[in-house]
């Protein structure tokens, strides 16, 4: 019976770390890393490797159970859905999901310190802006800030903290061409305000989702999960046809277009929100974007790997 019960207990900690998201801050690590290796010139040190990635996860789990507290304590997420946390089931109190959170923040910045402490100072000005991001992100999403929080942490500081992790260097290769899966995240987190809100409104919680009512969502949305498809497509061709720093991205990049599909499914069920096919298609339309974004970062991850596997692939 004991056994059993530390089996519950832990099922509940999983779930109030909301592992469904995991992918939304470990993509940016591994195309980082990627990056570093394949167009940074870095050799793969497997351990640092780990070590960031294990960070990423504790620090992301450390910002869901401190937002899911703070939003149950404020009245909002009330209604479980099936990408809900241990908070908003019942599973865990606001009490314990804020020491759980602090000790996590606690592991996953000891752990970016001793990566820090092994490549250098310019991983500690990134981790710690990283940490501050998740730390103060339930505030930030309360003022529209949200999107630009998960923009910067789950896409623009995770590859980039990634690179130097490898390399021990700043560039700004993996900070831009980081950009389209970016957006991706920025959508996940659109997707989940823009259902919520008019619960969000009637408690004075300002989103992105909310300050653009339905239609613009709508318009946003778009520009978000397509976005990235050209993006694509342009740090491609402009650097090819008009002289400029940035280095053009190879053409294997454009594998991405495989995940068009999932896009415009996704965009189907947005555009069908008042009277969707099945019921909970608009209510995890966050999840159905996560999965977008897992299979765009694993093919734009892969890009970066073709000319190890087939070397005509190159360029």
């Amino acid at each position: 019976m004991e056994n059993k019960a530390d089996v519950t207990r832990l099922r509940k900690w999983i779930a109030a770390a909301r592992p469904w998201s995991f992918p939304a801050s470990t993509m940016p690590v591994i195309f980082g890393t990627s990056l570093a290796v394949v167009a940074g010139g870095a050799s793969l040190n497997p351990f640092y490797f780990l070590l960031a990635f294990l960070a990423m996860v504790i620090l992301h789990a450390a910002a869901n159970m401190l937002s899911d507290a703070f939003d149950f304590q404020r009245g909002l997420d009330r209604d479980v859905t099936p990408v809900s946390g241990a908070v908003v089931r019942g599973w865990l109190s606001v009490k314990d999901a804020k020491r759980g959170a602090a000790v996590l923040f606690v592991a996953g910045s000891a752990a970016g310190l001793a990566l820090a402490g092994m490549t250098g100072r310019a991983l500690l000005v990134v981790g710690a802006i990283g940490v501050a991001v998740g730390l103060f992100y339930t505030l930030l999403k309360y003022h529209a800030l949200g999107d630009l929080a998960v923009f910067l942490d789950f896409g623009i500081l995770g590859s980039l903290g990634a690179w130097i992790v490898q390399t021990r260097a700043f560039s700004w290769l993996p900070v831009i061409w980081a950009v389209p899966m970016a957006m991706l995240v920025s959508a996940i987190l659109h997707a989940n305000n823009w259902r919520d809100t008019v619960t969000d409104s009637e408690r004075e919680v300002k989103t992105m989702a909310s300050l653009l009512g339905d239609r613009r969502s709508l318009a946003y949305y778009g520009l978000l999960v397509f976005g990235p498809f050209a993006l694509v497509f342009l740090f491609i061709v402009l650097p090819r046809l008009f002289p400029m720093p940035l280095r053009p991205m190879p053409w294997r990049f454009s594998i991405v277009v495989l995940a068009l599909p999932m896009a415009l499914r996704l965009w189907g069920r947005a555009l069908r929100r008042r009277a969707p096919r099945k019921p909970l298609d608009f209510v995890i339309l966050d999840g159905a974007t996560a999965q977008l974004n897992l299979a765009f970062g694993l093919l734009y991850s892969a890009a970066a790997w073709l000319p190890r596997v087939l070397p005509f692939l190159g360029r």
